[in-house]
């Protein structure tokens, strides 16, 4: 399946959930978001290098929610009916212009965050992913700002000092027991 973008003529609908996860439909990805928010099917992935530092992504400031924002490598939606597994893949590549070496599954999370600056609801049934990456990158800059490999102490000085995703703690506590098994049990994740 070709990547949508904006420029795509249909609407990019996302799955809708119930708490269990279970698929009750679709809805357009804007209005999945607009309060009260609508419960989808979501994913986020964390990937590290060979040295167990985490790769961070700076969203582009073009991005409809949370534009500026670091957060986890990559994050997004499977299209209705495709796996999680293939769509965490999947964007990892469109994002970073790199494949994961090695991606797991890691669990799942459900949530409610608000975003501040856009007023969207993230209300999401997260699959979580985590894995290796390699140090080639190229980010498409319309989705990625900037990124960064990070220690568990720099990734600690960043989040106190910076501007993260609303559900980049969230996602990353849910995921550290596999993320610890990926990084070979890394001091500090």
């Amino acid at each position: 399946m070709p990547p949508r973008t904006a420029a795509t003529a249909e609407p990019i609908m996302l799955e809708l959930v119930d708490e269990a996860g279970r698929t009750i439909g679709t809805a357009e990805k804007v209005s999945a978001h607009e309060p009260p928010g609508r419960l989808h099917r979501a994913f986020s992935v964390f990937l590290f290098d060979e040295a167990g530092r985490m790769l961070l992504q700076r969203r582009a400031l073009g991005k409809y929610h949370s534009p500026g924002v670091w957060s986890n490598t990559c994050c997004g939606h499977p299209y209705p009916g495709e796996l999680p597994f293939l769509a965490a893949t999947r964007r990892t590549a469109e994002e970073l212009g790199a494949a994961p070496v090695l991606l797991q599954e890691a669990g799942t999370v459900r949530y409610c965050h608000p975003d501040p600056a856009s007023g969207l609801i993230e209300q999401e049934y997260n699959h979580l992913f985590t894995g290796l990456i390699g140090p080639d990158l190229r980010p498409d800059p319309a989705e990625v700002m900037e990124t960064a490999f990070v220690s568990p102490e720099e990734l600690d000085r960043r989040h106190a000092d910076g501007v993260f995703s609303a559900w980049f703690m969230t996602v990353l506590d849910a995921a550290r027991p596999v993320v610890r098994e990926v990084t070979g049990g890394t001091a500090g994740w």
